[in-house]
């Protein structure tokens, strides 16, 4: 890490089941992700380096909550570090609060990553699908990244069609819950969205849905719709990846606690 409040998860992540509940359609809710690259000689002494940077916060009274999330496919010495959700203006106040914290930081935990990257994400509600009273803890999340071809008729195509999904979903209540965020500042390479599907183990999130999207987006537009809608969204799309990262509570930050 840089300095707290500079790339993804959500690994994305950019992006926990709690964070949809918490998104106000009329503001612009905002994500922060910092996603570090440890060698695997540093790993213990990276964590416990970001454990001491955590008591550091602690003891300043650090009011925001940041989810510590272990990656366990790609890059398995890859950790993303999330914050709550909350306004542009909210990182200003995090930012001046986390500096007390900086020379913890930096001699406890820099000396031992490889990379770091960061970006923000803003959370789309109308695109995604996630239940009023869902589980803040899940113990994984899949992430997916959409990176789009070049052309703002791409991006619009892919966010026209995202919301029909997210439509037909709520409409059909499907039974499929995840989220979707449009990335900020992620510089080259990143993704131009996110999504992010929770569970609560390895065996929810292997199951196939029934039906899958497409046959649940035909169901309610009618096959000849769902196939344009479907065809509009691989014609956007330049790449898809995607990983699986599982809730460390050793790692996370929790504010007042």
């Amino acid at each position: 890490m840089n300095t707290i409040p500079s790339w993804l998860v959500l690994s994305f992540t950019l992006l926990s089941a709690a964070a949809v509940q918490a998104a106000d359609k009329s503001t612009s809710t905002i994500i922060r992700d910092y996603t570090d690259i440890v060698a695997p000689a540093d790993q213990q002494a990276y964590e416990t380096g970001v454990k001491n940077f955590n008591q550091c916060l602690h003891q300043h009274g650090f009011k925001f909550t940041w989810k510590a999330w272990v990656h366990e496919t790609g890059n398995t010495y890859a950790y993303s570090y999330v914050s709550d959700p909350v306004p542009w203006e909210s990182f200003d106040a995090m930012d001046t609060a986390g500096k007390a914290c900086d020379a913890t930081l930096r001699s406890a935990v820099n000396p031992h990553l490889k990379s770091e990257t960061s970006a923000f994400v803003e959370m789309m509600p109308e695109w995604s699908h996630m239940p009023k009273n869902s589980d803040p803890a899940s113990a994984l999340i899949e992430v997916t990244f959409f990176k789009l071809k070049p052309g703002h008729e791409n991006a619009e195509a892919f966010m026209a069609a995202a919301k029909k999904i997210a439509a037909a979903a709520e409409k059909s209540n499907w039974a499929v819950n995840y989220m979707i965020g449009r990335v900020r500042e992620g510089d080259e390479g990143a993704p131009d969205f996110i999504l992010v599907e929770p569970a609560k183990s390895w065996a929810e999130l292997g199951k196939e849905p029934d039906p899958t999207v497409w046959k649940m987006v035909e169901n309610v537009y009618g096959k000849e719709s769902g196939q344009a809608i479907r065809k509009s969204v691989n014609d956007a799309l330049q790449s898809v990846s995607s990983h699986v990262d599982s809730y460390s509570a050793e790692l996370t930050y929790t504010a007042g606690k």
